[in-house]
């Protein structure tokens, strides 16, 4: 999931839903998926709501490669807003999701009054630690400068990596919303706050800098080999993972999707295809 969200406006949803669920080319109501009981139909096929890149390439190696194999009908629409997939969970246009991450999914949900949830981890695109100047996290020195994104979500989550890795001191208890404000200790470093999507031209003005992972690519650099650190994916809260409307959990269709997605064919997938890029998330449940 692209982690510099900017939150649409939510203007004439169900008008904006159907536009966005027929530019994908839905051509089922997933409701015709339950029976009359109200009960899911392990016969029809699972509508998953996906943002193209890395959601839907992994949802579609599920579908042509292990799906069948465990009775699963899956059907994939993608989406490049990040406010259609929820809405479209909660009214049952879709019969779940996977774009996002816990803090975005939170603060969308008391927004706006809905009920989506976590059902499992899937992957993690890692925020690292850049630099052109410095070979290593020890050559960093006080006096030098580090970027970081200047974005409530990012910042809070650049500041969490510093700290994790002893450049900073952070406030007790602040956690994901951290900002500048709370550092109580730079150690003699300086920071300079620069839109997310910008930081990498950054480069080489600064001393080094935190970059998201898929701004990383962009810009030519690998996660895995030119970080100087990176998030790891056990325990991270911005973990991407499958979603579903509240109560949907224990749909037979919506388990089978869950353990494909953390099974051992989609790691290797995800390993081979993205090189350290985007991380697989197994290990613990959504939450």
């Amino acid at each position: 999931m692209r982690k510099n969200i900017k939150l649409t406006v939510l203007a004439a949803t169900a008008t904006a839903l159907t536009l966005g669920l027929t530019a994908c080319g839905t051509s089922s109501d997933p409701s015709s998926a339950k029976t009359d009981g109200g009960k899911a139909d392990d016969s029809k096929p699972l509508v998953i709501a996906a943002s193209p890149s890395p959601h839907a390439d992994i949802l579609n190696f599920v579908k042509d490669k292990l799906a069948a194999k465990e009775g699963l009908k899956l059907d994939v629409k993608e989406f490049t807003d990040y406010v259609l997939p929820n809405t479209a969970t909660e009214q049952g246009q879709v019969d779940g999701n996977y774009f996002q991450h816990k803090p975005y999914l939170d603060d969308f949900n008391k927004k706006n009054n809905t009920h989506v949830v976590p059902v499992v981890n899937v992957h993690l695109e890692p925020l690292g630690l850049y630099s052109k100047k410095v070979k290593a996290i020890g050559d960093i020195k006080a006096g030098q400068t580090i970027a970081v994104p200047n974005d409530t979500t990012n910042e809070g989550r650049a500041l969490q990596l510093l700290a994790a890795n002893n450049l900073i001191t952070l406030k007790e208890g602040v956690g994901t919303s951290a900002k500048l404000s709370d550092i109580t200790d730079k150690k003699g470093l300086e920071f300079k706050e620069l839109e997310a999507a910008t930081v990498p031209r950054a480069l080489n003005d600064v001393d080094a800098a935190i970059i998201n992972g898929n701004y990383a690519i962009e810009a030519n650099l690998s996660p895995a080999k030119d970080a100087l650190i990176l998030e790891k994916a056990e325990g991270n809260p911005y973990a991407n993972f499958l979603a579903v409307k509240d109560g949907n959990q224990n749909d037979p269709r919506v388990q089978k999707l869950a353990k494909l997605l953390n099974s051992d064919e989609v790691k290797k997938f995800i390993e081979e295809k993205y090189q350290g890029s985007v991380i697989p998330a197994f290990g613990t449940p959504a939450s």
